[in-house]
């Protein structure tokens, strides 16, 4: 089996760790020490939380979209895929790098969507974009984490609180969707975005496109009233 090559590596913003992208053949994978993040061969459900997201939508022709994590660009991609010409998808991304090694390596991975004329970029933290934005998202599709119990990252915290998820509540538009991807179920967090005042699913998706055995990850979809 041909080793893996480590490519690059970054400094995660506000906390002494680094992120590291490797590839091996036409695998790739970014990891934080010991733990991977993402590979290019199990996007499944980051598929799904697009997919699954935006056929919440009803008739909406030119739907606003926010993407917090760039990741490998799988599930922007599937925003895109799922939404007409008219639509805006915004894409955070608060790690430089990650932004970079789409362009770089990633970007034939998922069919190049940072090229999509849809797509626009924000460079920083989708927390504090959130914060700022009032009644502007159609849909909110979060993958910024390992979810609301794996964080890797401190301040991700504040997304997943309370003041976070009414945060949430406050960008969308009626009837919007607060889709939150993790790597597994988490009953106090579904509790938590009842009381915040979303009406919540919680569903189970393949971790590998197209397949029904293997790894389950965690979507919630929280819709306002």
């Amino acid at each position: 089996m041909r080793p893996w090559e480590l490519l690059d590596a970054t400094t995660v913003i506000g906390e002494a760790k680094e992120m590291l992208l490797y590839r091996r053949g036409d695998e790739f994978s970014i990891k934080t020490g010991y733990i991977e993040l993402m590979n290019s061969r199990l996007h499944g459900s980051e598929d799904a939380l697009a997919e699954l997201g935006c056929k919440k939508l009803k008739n909406k022709s030119n739907p606003r979209v926010l993407v917090g994590g760039l990741g490998m660009g799988y599930t922007l991609a599937a925003t895109l895929k799922s939404l007409g010409a008219k639509a805006e998808v915004v894409v955070a991304e608060l790690v430089p790098a990650v932004i970079q090694w789409n362009q770089k390596y990633l970007s034939a991975l998922a069919g190049h969507p940072l090229q999509d004329k849809r797509t626009t970029i924000y460079e920083g933290d989708v927390g504090k974009l959130i914060r700022a934005e009032t009644e502007s998202f159609d849909v909110i599709l979060l993958d910024v984490d390992n979810g609301p119990e794996g964080l890797t990252r401190r301040e991700n915290d504040a997304i997943y609180s309370p003041a976070g998820l009414k945060a949430g509540l406050k960008a969308l538009r009626p009837k919007g969707v607060f889709a939150v991807w993790s790597m597994g179920p988490d009953p106090r967090f579904t509790k938590q975005l009842k009381r915040a005042g979303f009406l919540v699913e919680e569903v189970r998706v393949s971790a590998r496109a197209g397949k029904k055995s293997g790894g389950k990850h965690t979507i919630w979809f929280g819709i306002k009233p």
